[in-house]
This record gives C-alpha cells, sequence and structure tokens, in this order.
C-alpha cells in the first residue's frame, strides 16, 4: 500500500509539469558518442514518452565518432581546424554522409520498437527526416579553409510544423544543402540552436558526453540566465567541450528559445530526470531568472492552496479556505520555478506599531533544504522596510528552532500589536518569535 501511494503522490507531482509542455516544442540534440555508448534505445523509449504527452519532438544527432571510424575504415586522415571544426574535404564528407545515413537508419530503427512489456508498446512513432537544413559554406577562418565545413542558413520551419502537427517526430542530420546542390558538414549544435530559433523551441536540450559542469571553486552549476552564462564563458574555466555547449545555448537563448539545457547523458533517464523534478541533474539556461519570488496574484490561489493545505491538516498551520485567501491574495508572496508554485509566505501589516506579522510559511517538501525558505524569508524581511515596518514577528507551533536560527528571539502575546493580541488563538498556544529590521 505504500508503494502505491508513493507512485500515486509522484504522479500527482508530476502532472504541473506534464500540463505545462503539452504542445511545446522541444528540440533534443545528442552527440554521437551517445549512440557508441549504447544508450540510443533508452533514450528512444524516454523521447517516445515525451511525445505521449502531447510534446511536439524534433531530435538532432551528432557523428563525430562515427565520422572518424569511416575516416579509419577509408585510410583518411583527419584535419581539424585549432578551434576543433573539421576540415572537411571531399573525402571526409563522403565519411560524414556514411556515418549520417547510419545514424538515421539506427534512430528510426531505435524508435520502431514495440513489443509488449516494454515502455514502447503500442507506441506506432514515424520519425520523418529530409532536406530541412539550408547552409552556406564556413568559409576561411584564420587563413584555413573550411572546405565543405558549413553553417545553417535556414531550417524548413514551414515543413517541419505540420509533421509536427500530424504527430511525426522530426530528424535532423548534421548535413546541410545548398540551393547549387552541394552538400555541408555541420556541427550538430549549430543544428539543432538553428532549429530551436526557428521553430520557437519552448526548450532546447543537449544530452552531452561531458560531465555537469563546475565553476572555478569546483562548485555545481545548476542554473544561469544567458547573462551569467556569458560571463562563465568569459573566465575560460571551462574545458574547451562544455564551453563549446554553452556558448550554444546562449545563443539560443538571446535568439528566444525560453530554456535551454546541458543534460549529461551518463544517467539512466537523464532526460526525463531534468524535466520532470524541480532541480533536474544537468545545467540550465534561461534568458532570464527561471526562479521567481514575486508578490502573489489572484492565479496564485490554487497553487497556494495545494502547498498549505497538508500543512493545515495535520495542525502545522490554521486553517484558511479559498475566499479568504483570495480576499487577502494582496499579502501573500510566492515563489516559482518554472511557472510551479512551491513556496509562499503572506506579510500583515500593523502600522500602528510598525510591525509586521510573517504568516503560511511554506515550501514544497520535495525541495526543502535548499533554500527556498530563506529566500522568502528575506523576501518578506524586505517588503516589510519597505512599508516602513521595523519588526517582524511570527506564531509558530512547531518550527520556532528554524526562526531562532535566523535572528527571531522568543517573546511573549503581550509583546504583540494590540489588534492581534485580541485575536490571538489560546487553544493553539502558540510561542511568539520576533525579530528587529534595522
Amino acid at each position: 500500500m505504500e508503494n502505491q501511494t508513493e507512485f500515486v503522490d509522484w504522479l500527482r507531482s508530476v502532472a504541473p509539469y506534464v500540463h505545462a509542455f503539452r504542445g511545446k516544442t522541444f528540440v533534443v540534440a545528442f552527440p554521437g558518442e551517445l549512440v557508441t555508448a549504447g544508450a540510443l534505445q533508452v533514450l528512444a523509449q524516454d523521447l517516445s514518452l515525451l511525445h505521449a504527452l502531447g510534446i511536439r519532438v524534433v531530435v538532432v544527432h551528432g557523428s563525430r565518432p562515427q565520422v572518424a571510424e569511416q575516416l579509419a575504415l577509408r585510410n583518411v586522415e583527419a584535419h581539424f581546424h585549432p578551434n576543433g571544426l573539421r576540415v572537411t574535404d571531399s573525402a571526409a564528407l563522403e565519411c560524414a554522409k556514411e556515418a549520417a545515413g547510419e545514424l538515421r537508419l539506427d534512430i528510426e530503427a531505435a524508435f520502431s520498437q514495440g513489443l509488449p512489456n516494454t515502455p514502447m508498446a503500442h507506441a506506432a512513432i514515424r520519425v520523418i527526416s529530409g532536406n530541412f537544413v539550408t547552409a552556406r559554406p564556413m568559409g576561411v577562418i584564420d587563413g584555413v579553409d573550411l572546405q565543405l565545413t558549413g553553417v545553417v542558413r535556414k531550417i524548413a520551419a514551414d515543413v517541419i510544423q505540420p509533421i509536427m502537427n500530424a504527430g511525426g517526430i522530426v530528424l535532423l542530420s548534421p548535413l546541410g544543402f545548398s540551393p547549387t546542390g552541394e552538400a555541408f558538414n555541420l556541427t550538430m549544435e549549430d543544428v539543432a540552436v538553428s532549429a530551436a530559433i526557428a521553430l520557437r523551441a519552448e526548450k532546447l536540450i543537449f544530452l552531452s558526453e561531458t560531465p555537469l559542469m563546475k565553476d572555478a571553486g569546483d562548485a555545481e552549476i545548476r542554473e544561469l540566465s544567458s547573462h551569467q552564462a556569458e560571463a562563465v564563458l568569459s573566465a575560460g574555466f571551462l574545458p574547451a567541450d562544455a564551453a563549446f555547449y554553452l556558448s550554444s545555448v546562449v545563443k539560443a537563448c538571446n535568439a528566444g528559445v525560453s530554456r535551454a539545457h546541458i543534460v549529461p547523458f551518463a544517467t539512466d533517464g537523464s532526460v526525463l530526470l531534468e524535466l520532470f523534478t524541480h532541480d533536474g541533474i544537468g545545467t540550465m539556461v534561461t534568458y532570464e531568472n527561471l526562479e521567481s519570488l514575486r508578490q502573489a496574484t489572484i492565479e496564485d490561489v490554487g497553487g497556494i492552496l495545494k502547498l498549505i493545505e497538508p500543512l493545515e491538516a495535520d495542525g502545522t498551520l490554521v486553517k484558511r479556505g479559498r475566499e479568504l485567501i483570495e480576499r487577502e491574495i494582496h499579502y501573500f508572496s510566492v515563489i516559482e520555478h518554472d511557472n510551479v508554485i512551491f513556496g509562499c509566505a503572506a506579510l500583515y501589516p500593523f502600522p500602528k506599531e510598525r510591525m509586521g506579522e510573517m504568516a503560511c510559511l511554506t515550501v514544497n517538501p520535495e525541495v526543502q533544504g535548499q533554500g527556498d525558505g530563506d529566500r522568502i524569508l528575506k523576501h518578506i524581511e524586505t517588503r516589510a522596510r519597505e512599508a516602513g515596518l521595523t519588526r517582524l514577528f511570527v506564531l509558530t507551533t512547531r518550527t520556532s528552532h528554524w526562526f531562532l536560527k535566523r535572528g527571531f528571539v522568543l517573546s511573549g502575546v503581550s509583546d504583540l500589536p494590540q489588534d492581534r493580541q485580541q485575536i490571538y488563538n489560546w487553544q493553539r498556544m502558540s510561542q511568539v518569535l520576533i525579530k528587529n529590521l534595522y
């Protein structure tokens, strides 16, 4: 029974993401290393699940190790520009075509799985590929002619959109074609970024062979604005491969893609973990700060109720009905992440005594211990100071130690504002804690 309850709770917890993502376009790109690591079958299963949830999926694959293998089989020497880009002569282009063709067939086969008792039973997914990428030669860089290495000029979004509307998954290879009929070898990152921009994708997801990015102090980099990411790139401490991924997602975000993710593929189910858990397992870049701490609006009432109802049920919080919260919504602040409310608190002012009551401080149990409570407290303190209040008080029956650690001191009912003393609930016998704000 306990396992059943956990399953139901988990399924309900991911429901907000399912609702938010339905009908949105995700561009998912992965390097050839993912295929050589034997992770293609599982990735196809996970992307098929996204497709079944109503997400419009575009897949972009890389082929660097496969091209290297073809070059070795043909005894063709590989050449690279100092910046890491391949110099593609005619022999290397033939190897790129061969590698892309084999990978396309492998990917189509992976999406064709459908055996009973597997994640893709009854999936019946259609993968569509074609000449959707128009390219041009990259030209001469630092005196080196990159020959048939190219860059994307245009993505045929007007053709791709109807395919997705009809329920197909679109597959893009790192090859593009010019109006003169030439083929060019492209980077997977360039194709993915260009596709995400052209299709106005909600998300661009790179499944990377690189580990989770860390800053100069060896701390994990979980979330950045595009401006912060540019500063990280300028600092120059990232390995070259990680920097290339990061520069690609910055380009996408600055061009209108809402969110971009760099997710190590070494973890099983990495796409699902990144999309359907609060903190994910990779690095996320957004054009603006994703986590928003703001004053609540009437649209937030449902999210607030969902947060506080369990604590009302066990007696931690005083019960409040929907009508009361709707009337008092202007007192509330919320912290949201990816359009889901994960915390809230209310500030009730008592201007005569220049005091304020912080009430209903709540953080989703899934993310407790990650600092959201402290961020909400600081936000409420800021609101109180802006309102001219000099002291903040709370009434609590169970969390006094948390507040004591944050500068509150135990006080008595007689220390409360006169109006608040008159409605003090002597049956609950809540402890009174007060903090000076000056």
